[in-house]
């Protein structure tokens, strides 16, 4: 079974939008970081659940849920404007920050094979939402750096078993053996 993921983020964008990104509008950019978010969401917590890590799942979870929650603080304690007009809930960009816990999760859970990538999708939501006049540069990079040291610092990587308790058994006897890798 081929388990490589390929994420190819500017056909995947065309696809959605069925536009061109020089044709794109501010609503297909915010919808297209939607479904960033929601898809690297759903990757970040999906894939540890499919392989019956429970511990991974959690950590994914736990660690966006504390990127969204550092986020809803600082918007409440520096409200700035969005340039779009609509509010004043622009600094830091929330969905920049939930993918880049998603994808700091993705990368220590399973390494840089399927992390790269969803760094990469990551900064594609930074972008979208730059583009949908939701969010001024530096909002994106607070919610990157918000969302990747939560995802560092939440998450972490999977290890193997260390040691393990063996039962044996032959003609003469049985017993258990202590295994342990250093």
């Amino acid at each position: 079974m081929d388990r490589r993921l390929h994420l190819p983020v500017s056909a995947c964008a065309i696809a959605l939008l069925g536009t061109t990104p020089a044709q794109a509008s501010n609503r297909d950019w915010a919808t297209a970081s939607d479904v960033g978010v929601v898809a690297l969401t759903a990757l970040a917590i999906g894939l540890p659940a499919v392989h019956h890590d429970g511990a991974g799942a959690l950590q994914a979870a736990a660690s966006q849920g504390a990127a969204g929650l550092v986020v809803a603080g600082l918007k409440r304690t520096f409200p700035a404007r969005r340039p779009d007009g609509s509010d004043n809930n622009s600094f830091p960009s929330g969905h920049t920050a939930v993918s880049f816990a998603a994808a700091a999760s993705i990368f220590e859970r399973h390494g840089a094979r399927i992390g790269v990538p969803a760094f990469a999708a990551a900064s594609f939501v930074g972008l979208a939402r730059v583009e949908a006049d939701k969010h001024h540069w530096y909002d994106c990079v607070v919610g990157a750096g918000i969302g990747t040291a939560a995802g560092l610092m939440i998450t972490n990587k999977h290890r193997p078993r260390s040691s393990m308790v063996v039962p044996w058994g032959d003609t003469h006897g049985g017993g258990f053996s202590l295994a342990m890798a250093f």
